[in-house]
């Protein structure tokens, strides 16, 4: 017989659990490890309600293991470090992103992209090195894994980042949609489309959200500093776009065409995907074959490419729209977030409602 939950991770911790495909969450008494001499623990002050997280506490990808505890978009306070940790100390605050909430990887990525790892091991599909989530009162993690946080960076507002900041940020980057001057779209004005337009226009580039609301016009423009406005079911206002993007950022997950956008695209431009639909696309060839356009995809972000976004957020004071809320009303959010009525992110206060029962 293997080792119970309770030798392997002694540490007690408390948190917020579901425990079947209704999604419900309440409060779970459960163990983390012990800090090992290359780990950080730190009290979870606050977390950041992805969609992700309503996937899995649902089992809407088919693979979630019960009890889970979601959240990745952490953000603490250290209060333990192993004896060979030098990235951080007792009273630092730090954030843990996607990988640390979704994966072990090697560690020793050469490239800086732990999240396509050829060795990772999916900690919901192996009951030995299951890690819960952030709606819980402590965290422990591996160093390597550790975004040390900015001065005087908005710990609530930052913490959407560690997710939604680095799956707009990192493409951003890849794809070479950060040079001044470029003209850049981005497909939907939400809890990642609205980060994304910050980013671009921090780098300098002209950006037009394209939205099936005509509602957000105002707030795209006055709020977040975009330059124009395509209503996608519109088709006047499509055809008066053709041909007019290098690049194209869809943060969308609902299903949509993507020929309406190849065609907004100037030759050679791109179309990067990271939103995830439940339905297949449909790509016929010839909208990319005439103009040599690209349609690729990206999923979140490296550690050091992380660290990268958070200080570059930081410096340009960049921060997520958040709506701040109780782990009490969790499930409410988690109602909101399903019917996308959020402005744009929920984070939950930990540090300041997770209490015993």
């Amino acid at each position: 017989m293997g080792n119970s939950p309770e030798t392997v991770h002694p540490v007690k911790a408390l948190g917020y659990a579901a425990r079947d495909t209704s999604g419900v969450l309440s409060t779970i008494n459960f163990s983390r490890r012990e800090t090992g001499d290359e780990d950080v623990r730190f009290k979870v002050l606050y977390c950041g309600v992805c969609h992700t997280d309503l996937h899995f506490v649902k089992n809407e990808w088919n693979n979630t293991k019960y009890p889970v505890i979601p959240g990745h978009e952490i953000v603490g306070v250290v209060t333990e470090v192993g004896s060979k940790v030098k990235k951080v100390k007792v009273g630092d605050h730090v954030g843990v992103g996607c990988i640390v909430g979704c994966c072990h990887s090697c560690n020793q990525c050469g490239a800086n992209q732990e999240q396509y790892c050829s060795k990772m091991v999916h900690t919901y599909n192996d009951s030995s090195v299951v890690t819960y989530g952030g709606y819980s009162d402590h965290m422990v993690a591996n160093e390597h894994f550790i975004v040390t946080w900015p001065k005087d960076y908005p710990l609530d507002g930052g913490a959407p980042l560690l997710c939604a900041g680095i799956t707009v940020y990192s493409p951003i980057r890849y794809y070479g949609l950060d040079k001044p001057g470029m003209h850049v779209g981005v497909v939907g004005l939400g809890g990642l489309g609205h980060v994304a337009v910050k980013f671009l226009k921090a780098l300098g580039v002209k950006v037009t959200v394209i939205s099936t609301s005509p509602k957000k016009k105002e707030e795209a423009i006055n709020t977040f500093g975009a330059d124009s406005f395509l209503v996608s079911r519109d088709q006047a206002q499509m055809q008066g776009g053709v041909g007019s993007l290098d690049g194209i950022i869809d943060t969308v997950s609902a299903d949509h065409p993507l020929v309406p956008l190849i065609a907004l695209l100037k030759p050679n431009g791109k179309l990067v995907l990271v939103g995830a639909p439940t339905k297949p696309y449909e790509l016929p060839a010839f909208p990319l074959l005439f103009g040599r356009k690209m349609v690729g995809g990206s999923f979140i972000g490296g550690i050091k490419e992380t660290q990268e976004m958070i200080e570059f957020a930081a410096k340009h004071n960049i921060t997520a729209a958040i709506e701040l809320i109780p782990i009490e009303y969790i499930n409410t959010a988690m109602e909101r977030l399903q019917k996308a009525d959020v402005r744009y992110r929920f984070v939950i206060d930990i540090g300041n409602t997770l209490k015993a029962p």
